[in-house]
């Protein structure tokens, strides 16, 4: 039996490089079904990095953690996409969370992946062209 479609929250990091070398990188992405779940995904990163960060950045991460959070959970709960981010030296690490209707995959249910699935094989980040 097919499950109904749920409401979530789509969640994805992204490092930038401020000095505008590299396009912006996808790092991470992670789907949550409740506001606690999206912004719970982005506290343990922030907590996890910020020893590694400089004391500016991880300024910012403990200033979410201890202020920023609850306004972050309470924009999700009223369905506004989100955003947090931290800059360490040059390169901006951002959390994006937004509302998503999920759709249930009628072929995933226990069922194979069909044998082209294995043949993807992501492409490398590739530099921006400079002017």
């Amino acid at each position: 039996m097919l499950k109904p479609p749920q409401w979530g929250y789509w969640c994805e990091c992204w490092t930038e490089d401020l000095t505008e070398q590299w396009v912006p990188a996808l790092l991470a992405s992670f789907d949550a079904y409740s506001a606690p779940q999206a912004d719970r995904w982005v506290a343990v990163a922030l907590r996890t990095i910020s020893p590694a960060l400089d004391a500016d950045a991880s300024d910012e991460a403990w200033e979410w953690l201890y202020e920023g959070r609850i306004e972050t959970r309470r924009a999700l709960l009223r369905a506004e996409p989100c955003t947090v981010s931290v800059t360490h030296a040059k390169t901006r690490i951002t959390w994006m969370m937004r509302p998503v209707l999920f759709l249930p995959l009628a072929h995933r249910q226990a069922a194979e992946l069909p044998a082209c699935t294995y043949e993807f094989k992501p492409r490398p980040t590739k530099p921006r062209p400079t002017d």
